[in-house]
């Protein structure tokens, strides 16, 4: 009895005939203040005036211990059948004398070659970018429109991937190289599924179906 009437008096100072004030060590810190108050009508008003900061600032706390969650980076499989598509009909051409016809459609071939084992769709957190070699190393500006080969998720305006069972062409277009929106056109030289797959996980769903 004599110990709580000690604590009692220790958390309680007299500051006039009006208002006294409370504060305890041991919940300072969730209520570091408070004021009771008489007033001529014998009315009393009890007030915190810290407390609420108090509880504000350990939400705060809790929102800053949240992460946030980034994407994986995804690099789709490089794909060889459409250059070897080519160079076999390129082939075909050779083998019936048709030398004109064959000698283009073998350049294609061997250039869609070249570039399969050199350039990567590169699909980070927040945007697509074209990267060259096993480094992944800057592609540099694009040669037809100028602009760095990289575009983010939110400036594409649509895509599609042509033909989905045996995928030769991505199309897409985007508002990040000009406001009217810039068009751009890709072999694929990529494994089809992944690109499809990442393509629509990154910037939403294509009118075309997926490759099988």
């Amino acid at each position: 009895m004599e110990s709580t009437l000690l604590l009692s008096a220790r958390c309680l100072s007299i500051q006039s005939s009006n208002v006294r004030k409370f504060q305890s060590s041991f919940c300072g810190n969730l209520f570091p203040e408070c004021w009771f108050t008489k007033r001529n009508n014998n009315a009393a008003a009890y007030t915190c005036t810290r407390s609420s900061n108090t509880i504000t600032s350990l939400f705060s706390i809790g929102k800053k211990k949240a992460k946030v969650i980034k994407r994986e980076t995804v690099v789709p499989d490089p794909d060889y059948r459409i250059p070897i598509v080519f160079l076999g009909v390129a082939g075909g051409l050779v083998y019936g004398d048709n030398l004109i016809a064959a000698a283009p459609v073998g350049l294609l071939g061997l250039l869609l070659l070249f570039q399969t084992t050199r350039v990567r769709f590169v699909f980070d957190d927040e945007a697509l970018e074209v990267k060259v070699g096993k480094e992944l190393d800057d592609s540099g500006e694009n040669v037809f429109v100028g602009g760095k080969n990289r575009w983010k998720y939110s400036s594409f305006v649509n895509w599609e991937l042509w033909w989905p069972s045996f995928p030769i062409l991505v199309y897409f277009k985007e508002s990040q190289t000009k406001p009217e929106g810039q068009v751009h056109f890709f072999p694929v030289i990529f494994n089809g599924k992944q690109l499809y797959d990442v393509m629509v996980e990154r910037a939403g769903p294509s009118k075309t179906s997926g490759p099988k």
